[in-house]
């Protein structure tokens, strides 16, 4: 059986204040387990794409992005059959990171500087030109922009069961008054719960879960044409238009974009 990286990596190895992995899940589990660590971790696809739930969220990590979980939040990755992943940890107090989930943006340069980290051997002595980039990479890593890439989550039962529907069934079209319905509510009572437990309206909270699916599935590999039909939406130039809303570029300007990037490293 093939090893989970949770497993396979060990974390007490670090010498110093970061250290990176690289990881191709054709040698691994893909992780679906909920685990933690005292390390913060930054998880960047190089290829495919990571979906992760965390604290009240779901995020995925899209090529050029990277997720950012604090030390000591249970979280659990769902991941892409072609991902390969390199993951970086960092000591807490090494860097001035945020202290909840995000998923940020990742420079060229950030990238290269996080791959060579992962492609030095690993130290037993003290190694200042290593201590120079690591201290340089961390202090790029934080100056890194958010990206709006999150799906906020509620554990309110109306609100979950509603989610887990959608999640199962993200083409299902139902009215917000249907959904009331649904969860026996009345519809006044639905959209106030929904901006209470997600801080979004119910149309733009579905709008947002439909990105996080087709942002997952298209770095899987999926066309525009199969993401939009699973979607639900009445054409592909419909779920474009939406895309383009959100991200500001189309399906296909955004990853040929950020393949490139990844292809660098």
């Amino acid at each position: 059986m093939k090893p989970t990286c949770s497993t396979a990596i060990d974390l007490s190895l670090s010498h110093g204040p970061a250290m990176a992995f690289r990881v191709d899940f054709a040698d691994y589990q893909a992780e679906g387990v909920q685990h933690q660590h005292p390390q913060g971790q930054l998880i960047l696809a190089l290829h495919g794409a990571v979906t992760c739930t965390a604290e009240s969220g779901v995020w995925v990590v899209p090529p050029d992005c990277g997720l950012w979980v604090p030390g000591g939040i249970p979280h659990s990755n769902q991941v892409t059959s072609n991902a390969r992943l390199t993951y970086l940890f960092v000591e807490p107090g090494a860097a001035k990171l945020p202290d909840e989930c995000c998923t940020l943006s990742v420079s060229p340069m950030l990238r290269e500087m996080i791959h060579r980290v992962a492609d030095l051997p690993e130290r037993d002595v003290p190694d200042a030109h290593f201590d120079r980039l690591v201290a340089v990479m961390l202090d790029e890593l934080a100056l890194m922009p958010r990206e709006r890439l999150e799906l906020p989550v509620s554990d309110h039962p109306k609100i979950a069961l509603i989610a887990a529907a959608l999640l199962a069934n993200p083409s299902d079209r139902r009215t917000v008054d249907r959904w009331a319905e649904y969860v026996a509510v009345s519809e006044r009572a639905l959209k106030r719960l929904m901006v209470q437990e997600t801080g979004l309206s119910f149309g733009r909270w579905r709008r947002q879960l439909h990105l996080v699916i087709a942002l997952r599935e298209l770095a899987g590999g999926a066309t525009v044409q199969q993401v939009a039909g699973d979607l639900g939406y009445e054409s592909t130039t419909a779920f474009i238009v939406m895309f383009k809303k959100v991200l500001g570029t189309t399906p296909s300007r955004y990853f040929a974009d950020r393949l490139v990037s990844g292809e660098r490293g």
